[in-house]
């Protein structure tokens, strides 16, 4: 049935004098894309008095709008019925409870939804339709369109650590802002960290006394030996009374905020705090810097009544349906050393530490479960088996999503190759400092939250996907912006756009008309859709070097040796010794549009070779594919995750490089990555042989101890020819104890081959 109609009436004025010229968006460029669009002839002018009509249910939903229309373009409303309106109007024919329709004629707008939330994601869309940079002086047009829309997904999140940096009141509800108008529905706000405890729990003061502040904070990289520390006191923590306001604030946008209190793991400002909490009942000090920590809660039964306490405060803030508990990266060393922890292993009847881990999360679940809410946990949960009703966040690629959601839970896809926002965007060296890693703005729109292993029935507990913004090296607001932006935008058409309408080519377009509003908002946003890139392309052993660039609407020019990129690139650049290649974007009015590029190409003689490796690379770490090891590129000297640099992760590599005919061979080059702090290792030496002999050279690879982060390997041979060489790269092997990472594999980072 229909709600009754409720009429709200209020007249739009313009400002009086108002020029004759019309002010319009150039193009429709909606983002996320509508499910469906069709344009119809006409525009709706802002020339006259408009009258706003909206359902009982819907008020708060076109008072949004009237507000936007007032501040946005100075229209002041009053109450009167006249020749054109816009109305909001309740539509119990529409399926799904977040989708609607808009409908803008010459006369009027319509907007109708099954739900207020429904209502708001179209006024997201019909203020996408008013231009970005309004003046206040000149009627404004839309166009004339119909709209159909719904989510693809039911969850679509962003991620916020506030653990590690901390950022004001306004920042939060700014974020809340920015992720509201992609039409994304939640906030993970991750609350609680080894380095700090932002949120305030009465019944336990030291929690803001002790737990919230650190001593002091790593400085620079954590791969950066030896550790440096700026020596000030930082920290703080949200009030209750911070966190009820912006709860509101974001249920006003339809935003649900998940809070995360990390357990078992993740611990030590808490333990710090309290240190019966943890296994050896000793003083801890809060981090000061980053990585996995042995401190973890021990399951005694005064850390539950912990714990619960915690819970209890936190349910009463939070009136979403879930409550973060982490779960992830939580050591075992003092478990396995733990009296009371071994004795509680055989009293369970667990298996070994992760059972006992499993232990802990199905308690606290059924704890949660008893307030009314449900967990959702970091994919480590399904170590030792998972509590019943959990839902999965899966990580660590893909591989916990397929688990969980075969055993019928709940997942929300956020792994790392596609959904960390913490990694470097650009392989520009001018980047700010980042964790690792490199995530392009298309490889996050490639993204496909449904894992090819789901069947049809099983994809159906894939509930969405999540962007996470992890802030170990995120100091500002300013640079939270500048990581989270413009890829929180290519997420939000991941999750809300349907398969078939996605297309990166035209999404560019659109969002350099989205930046223009992101200006007007004031958001540090990363401008990275103006960058060249390059890739070298070998063709029948004639190189030739591509240049490209996001933007399809403005041309490249480009210059070689050194000269100013002065000259219309059109194809490829003949590449016939060693070259320095630079190249800018400029705009119709030879104006240069983002940063020069410049790249060295190194013609070596293996650079064209054909090359084959005995294991693929991680395909996270494979952005060059084999190709890179010898492109006559040289990877960042001071990160590890661009596409020159391929990572394998605890496998022994065997490189093969074939030449069409015998070269003489004097040296033969490479270089590693040793970030120890990020599991990554050098070999300590490699196996060279050629024209497959089974005899090998060995050279040692030599670590130096100052600035160990690059290690080069250089051998030299005399009166060598060869047709084939064989390389054999041996992985480090466990990382031992103490280390960041200890137990686990280590990694193997491995860039240009050069061959002299």
């Amino acid at each position: 049935m229909r709600y009754p109609y409720y009429l709200i009436l209020f007249l739009v004025f313009l400002p009086i004098g108002c020029a004759n010229k019309l002010q319009q968006i150039d193009k429709i460029g909606i983002i996320p894309q509508p499910l469906e669009l069709s344009t119809i002839q006409g525009e709706f002018i802002f020339d006259e008095a408009v009258s706003v009509n909206s359902d009982e249910k819907l008020y708060t939903i076109s008072s949004y709008f009237r507000q936007f229309l007032k501040e946005k373009a100075d229209i002041s409303t009053k109450t009167g019925v006249l020749k054109k309106q816009i109305t909001f109007s309740i539509d119990n024919g529409i399926d799904n409870d977040e989708g609607y329709t808009l409908t803008v004629l010459k006369d009027r707008i319509e907007i109708r939804a099954k739900t207020k939330k429904g209502a708001f994601y179209a006024v997201q869309s019909l203020l996408q339709l008013f231009p970005a940079n309004i003046d206040k002086t000149k009627p404004v047009t839309i166009p004339c369109l119909k709209i159909r829309d719904e989510p693809r997904f039911q969850y679509r999140g962003m991620h916020l650590d506030v653990g590690r940096h901390l950022y004001s009141v306004d920042f939060i509800k700014k974020y809340i802002d920015l992720i509201s108008q992609l039409k994304m529905n939640t906030f993970h706000w991750h609350l609680t960290e080894d380095q700090g405890w932002r949120i305030e729990i009465k019944k336990y003061p030291k929690l803001q006394e002790i737990a919230a502040y650190r001593n002091e904070t790593l400085v620079g990289h954590y791969n950066n030996q030896p550790h440096q520390f700026d020596g000030k006191r930082y920290g703080g923590f949200y009030t209750q009374e911070q966190i009820k306001e912006i709860v509101t604030y974001a249920q006003k946008r339809y935003v649900t905020i998940i809070p995360e209190i990390e357990m078992p793991g993740h611990s030590q400002a808490a333990i710090a705090s309290y240190p019966e909490l943890g296994c050896l009942n000793k003083p801890t000090e809060v981090a000061t810097k980053w990585g996995v920590f042995e401190e973890v809660y021990c399951p005694k039964e005064s850390t539950f009544k912990f714990l619960e306490d915690v819970i209890d405060e936190v349910v009463a803030l939070f009136p979403g349906k879930y409550i973060h508990i982490g779960g992830d990266e939580a050591p075992k060393i003092r478990w396995k050393n733990c009296s009371h922890c071994q004795e509680l292993i055989k009293q369970k009847e667990l298996k070994d530490e992760h059972g006992l881990q499993s232990y802990f999360i199905q308690r606290m679940e059924k704890y949660i479960n008893s307030k009314g809410k449900q967990i959702i946990g970091w994919d480590e949960i399904l170590e030792g088996g998972i509590a019943p009703n959990a839902t999965v966040m899966s990580w660590r690629g893909t591989k916990g999503a397929v688990e969980a959601a075969k055993e019928g839970h709940n997942v929300i896809l956020t792994p790392t190759s596609h959904c960390y926002f913490d990694y470097y965007q650009s392989d520009s060296e001018n980047e700010p400092l980042a964790i690792g890693g490199f995530l392009p703005l298309e490889k996050v729109y490639s993204f496909n939250p449904i894992p090819k292993e789901l069947t049809k029935e099983e994809s159906k507990f894939v509930l969405g996907a999540q962007g996470n913004v992890w802030t170990e090296y995120i100091r500002t607001e300013q640079q939270v912006e500048y990581m989270a932006f413009p890829r929180a935008i290519a997420l939000s058409e991941v999750v809300w756009s349907s398969l078939e309408r996605k297309n990166y080519e035209d999404f560019v377009n659109r969002l350099e008309q989205y930046q223009q509003r992101l200006d007007q908002q004031n958001v540090n946003y990363a401008n990275h859709i103006y960058e060249v890139k390059g890739k070298l392309k070998n063709n029948n052993r004639t190189l030739s070097y591509v240049l490209s660039t996001t933007s399809k609407t403005n041309d490249i020019y480009y210059s070689i040796n050194g000269n100013e990129p002065n000259q219309l690139y059109q194809k490829p650049i003949p590449i016939n010794r060693t070259t320095v290649i630079k190249a800018v974007v400029k705009n119709t009015n030879n104006e240069v549009l983002g940063n020069v590029f410049e790249q060295k190409i190194n013609l070596h003689k293996g650079v064209g070779a054909k090359i084959i490796i005995n294991k693929e690379p991680h395909p996270s770490y494979n952005a060059g594919g084999k190709e890179a090891l010898i492109n006559g590129i040289s990877g960042s000297n001071k990160r590890f995750g661009d596409k020159e640099w391929l990572g394998f992760w605890g496998e022994d590599i065997e490189i093969m490089i074939e030449f069409e005919k015998p070269i003489a061979i004097k040296s033969i080059s490479t270089r590693f990555y040793n970030g120890n702090g990020q599991w990554i290792y050098a070999p300590d030496k490699i196996f060279i042989s050629f024209d497959k002999s089974s005899s090998a050279n060995v050279s040692k690879v030599n670590i130096p101890k100052k600035d160990p982060l690059i290690v080069n390997s250089k051998t030299t041979f005399i009166n060598t020819k060869a047709r084939y060489i064989m390389l054999t790269i041996p992985n480090y092997g466990i990382i031992p104890k103490g280390k960041q990472g200890a137990g686990n594999k280590a990694w193997t980072f491995i860039d240009e081959i050069i061959i002299e």
